[in-house]
Protein backbone atom coordinates (compact mmCIF):
# COMPACT_ATOMS: atom_id res chain seq x y z
CA UNK A 1 0.00 0.00 0.00
CA UNK A 2 1.10 3.32 -0.85
CA UNK A 3 2.18 6.11 1.96
CA UNK A 4 0.81 9.82 0.47
CA UNK A 5 1.86 12.03 2.88
CA UNK A 6 -1.08 15.36 2.89
CA UNK A 7 1.30 18.37 3.44
CA UNK A 8 -0.32 21.39 5.24
CA UNK A 9 1.09 24.39 3.62
CA UNK A 10 0.48 27.12 5.81
CA UNK A 11 1.86 27.74 9.43
CA UNK A 12 0.04 30.78 9.66
CA UNK A 13 -2.18 31.81 13.27
CA UNK A 14 -5.63 31.30 12.96
CA UNK A 15 -5.13 29.00 9.73
CA UNK A 16 -7.85 27.10 8.11
CA UNK A 17 -5.36 24.44 7.06
CA UNK A 18 -5.98 21.94 9.75
CA UNK A 19 -9.71 21.29 8.95
CA UNK A 20 -9.51 21.56 4.98
CA UNK A 21 -6.19 19.30 4.94
CA UNK A 22 -8.77 16.63 6.99
CA UNK A 23 -11.41 16.75 5.52
CA UNK A 24 -9.34 16.17 1.96
CA UNK A 25 -7.98 13.85 3.77
CA UNK A 26 -11.56 11.87 4.49
CA UNK A 27 -12.67 12.29 1.33
CA UNK A 28 -9.20 10.74 -0.53
CA UNK A 29 -9.06 7.99 1.81
CA UNK A 30 -12.91 6.59 0.89
CA UNK A 31 -12.01 7.39 -3.07
CA UNK A 32 -8.76 5.19 -2.39
CA UNK A 33 -7.01 1.72 -0.72
CA UNK A 34 -3.93 4.12 -0.32
CA UNK A 35 -2.14 4.94 3.09
CA UNK A 36 -3.00 8.91 4.11
CA UNK A 37 -0.94 11.01 6.81
CA UNK A 38 -1.26 14.63 7.57
CA UNK A 39 2.03 16.01 7.28
CA UNK A 40 1.50 20.04 9.18
CA UNK A 41 4.22 21.76 8.31
CA UNK A 42 3.87 23.64 11.80
CA UNK A 43 5.71 21.05 13.33
CA UNK A 44 8.56 20.92 11.03
CA UNK A 45 10.57 24.43 11.68
CA UNK A 46 13.11 24.47 8.76
CA UNK A 47 15.28 27.53 8.78
CA UNK A 48 15.76 29.64 5.77
CA UNK A 49 18.69 28.42 3.80
CA UNK A 50 20.43 27.05 6.26
CA UNK A 51 22.11 23.95 4.73
CA UNK A 52 25.72 25.19 3.52
CA UNK A 53 25.11 22.84 0.33
CA UNK A 54 22.72 22.70 -2.68
CA UNK A 55 20.02 20.01 -1.53
CA UNK A 56 20.41 18.40 -5.00
CA UNK A 57 23.64 17.00 -3.49
CA UNK A 58 21.70 15.48 -0.12
CA UNK A 59 24.52 16.15 2.29
CA UNK A 60 22.45 17.77 5.41
CA UNK A 61 24.15 19.06 7.93
CA UNK A 62 21.14 19.72 10.14
CA UNK A 63 19.48 17.48 12.07
CA UNK A 64 16.25 19.14 10.96
CA UNK A 65 16.90 18.70 7.92
CA UNK A 66 17.83 14.89 7.81
CA UNK A 67 15.05 14.36 10.15
CA UNK A 68 12.62 16.24 7.08
CA UNK A 69 14.30 14.50 4.50
CA UNK A 70 14.01 10.94 6.10
CA UNK A 71 10.12 12.16 6.43
CA UNK A 72 9.69 13.33 2.79
CA UNK A 73 11.48 10.25 1.53
CA UNK A 74 9.15 7.72 3.46
CA UNK A 75 6.40 9.28 1.26
CA UNK A 76 5.42 7.11 -1.94
CA UNK A 77 3.26 10.38 -3.43
CA UNK A 78 1.94 13.73 -1.66
CA UNK A 79 -1.03 16.13 -1.44
CA UNK A 80 -0.14 19.39 -0.95
CA UNK A 81 -3.36 21.51 0.86
CA UNK A 82 -2.40 25.14 0.31
CA UNK A 83 -4.12 28.44 0.79
CA UNK A 84 -3.51 31.24 -1.62
CA UNK A 85 -1.86 34.64 -0.34
CA UNK A 86 -1.43 37.92 -2.61
CA UNK A 87 -1.52 35.20 -5.46
CA UNK A 88 1.24 32.84 -4.40
CA UNK A 89 1.82 29.88 -2.01
CA UNK A 90 3.00 30.35 1.72
CA UNK A 91 6.69 31.02 2.04
CA UNK A 92 6.90 28.15 4.27
CA UNK A 93 5.65 25.51 1.59
CA UNK A 94 8.43 26.69 -0.93
CA UNK A 95 11.17 26.43 2.22
CA UNK A 96 10.04 23.10 2.80
CA UNK A 97 10.13 21.97 -0.90
CA UNK A 98 13.16 23.69 -1.28
CA UNK A 99 14.96 22.07 2.06
CA UNK A 100 15.32 19.05 -0.43
CA UNK A 101 15.54 17.53 -3.47
CA UNK A 102 15.94 13.86 -4.57
CA UNK A 103 13.29 12.99 -1.87
CA UNK A 104 10.73 14.69 -4.17
CA UNK A 105 11.98 13.67 -7.52
CA UNK A 106 9.78 11.12 -9.51
CA UNK A 107 6.63 11.12 -7.09
CA UNK A 108 2.89 11.92 -8.09
CA UNK A 109 1.47 15.09 -5.95
CA UNK A 110 -1.97 16.53 -6.20
CA UNK A 111 -2.21 20.15 -5.61
CA UNK A 112 -5.26 21.23 -3.71
CA UNK A 113 -5.61 25.28 -2.97
CA UNK A 114 -8.11 27.26 -1.40
CA UNK A 115 -9.09 31.20 -0.95
CA UNK A 116 -11.29 33.53 -1.86
CA UNK A 117 -11.09 32.99 -5.45
CA UNK A 118 -9.99 29.37 -4.92
CA UNK A 119 -6.75 29.53 -5.26
CA UNK A 120 -5.84 29.24 -9.18
CA UNK A 121 -3.18 31.42 -9.39
CA UNK A 122 -1.11 29.72 -6.55
CA UNK A 123 -2.19 26.21 -7.76
CA UNK A 124 -0.56 27.12 -11.32
CA UNK A 125 2.27 28.65 -9.35
CA UNK A 126 2.79 25.92 -7.19
CA UNK A 127 2.42 23.16 -9.74
CA UNK A 128 5.60 24.66 -11.76
CA UNK A 129 7.88 24.51 -7.94
CA UNK A 130 6.87 20.45 -8.40
CA UNK A 131 7.50 19.92 -12.05
CA UNK A 132 11.44 22.25 -11.00
CA UNK A 133 11.87 18.92 -8.30
CA UNK A 134 10.85 16.45 -10.84
CA UNK A 135 7.64 15.45 -9.01
CA UNK A 136 4.29 14.48 -11.25
CA UNK A 137 1.78 16.84 -10.37
CA UNK A 138 -1.94 15.39 -11.10
CA UNK A 139 -4.22 17.50 -14.21
CA UNK A 140 -6.45 17.97 -11.75
CA UNK A 141 -5.91 20.41 -9.66
CA UNK A 142 -8.85 21.10 -7.01
CA UNK A 143 -9.60 24.84 -5.62
CA UNK A 144 -11.52 25.69 -3.12
CA UNK A 145 -13.71 29.03 -2.61
CA UNK A 146 -13.25 30.32 0.91
CA UNK A 147 -16.52 33.03 1.29
CA UNK A 148 -15.84 35.97 2.71
CA UNK A 149 -17.39 35.25 6.27
CA UNK A 150 -15.41 32.55 6.52
CA UNK A 151 -12.23 34.60 5.27
CA UNK A 152 -13.41 37.35 8.12
CA UNK A 153 -13.10 35.13 10.81
CA UNK A 154 -16.82 33.01 10.58
CA UNK A 155 -15.80 29.33 11.86
CA UNK A 156 -14.87 26.82 8.64
CA UNK A 157 -17.19 23.65 8.26
CA UNK A 158 -16.03 21.92 4.98
CA UNK A 159 -19.16 19.68 4.98
CA UNK A 160 -21.28 22.95 4.18
CA UNK A 161 -18.96 26.02 3.38
CA UNK A 162 -17.80 23.68 0.19
CA UNK A 163 -19.49 22.44 -2.74
CA UNK A 164 -20.89 18.31 -3.93
CA UNK A 165 -18.65 19.21 -7.08
CA UNK A 166 -15.28 20.51 -4.64
CA UNK A 167 -14.86 17.00 -2.88
CA UNK A 168 -15.94 15.46 -6.41
CA UNK A 169 -12.50 17.27 -8.04
CA UNK A 170 -10.76 15.81 -5.15
CA UNK A 171 -12.08 12.48 -5.69
CA UNK A 172 -10.81 12.95 -9.45
CA UNK A 173 -7.29 14.43 -8.42
CA UNK A 174 -6.35 11.03 -6.21
CA UNK A 175 -7.91 8.55 -8.98
CA UNK A 176 -5.22 10.20 -10.77
CA UNK A 177 -2.64 9.78 -8.34
CA UNK A 178 -3.65 6.11 -8.09
CA UNK A 179 -3.20 5.32 -11.89
CA UNK A 180 -0.15 7.36 -11.52
CA UNK A 181 1.11 4.82 -8.73
CA UNK A 182 -0.39 2.14 -10.89
CA UNK A 183 1.44 3.06 -13.37
CA UNK A 184 4.56 3.33 -11.98
CA UNK A 185 4.66 0.22 -10.12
Amino acid sequence: MSNVHVIMGSVRHGRRCPAIAAWVMRIAAEASDLSYEIVDLAEWPLPMDDEPDIPARGRYEHAHTSAWSEKIASGDAFVFVTPQYNWGYPAALKNAIDHLYKEWSGKPAVIVTYGGNRGSKCAVAFRGVTEGVHMRPMATMPGLKLSREVIEGRALDPETDFEAEDAEAIRQAIGELVLDLDAAT
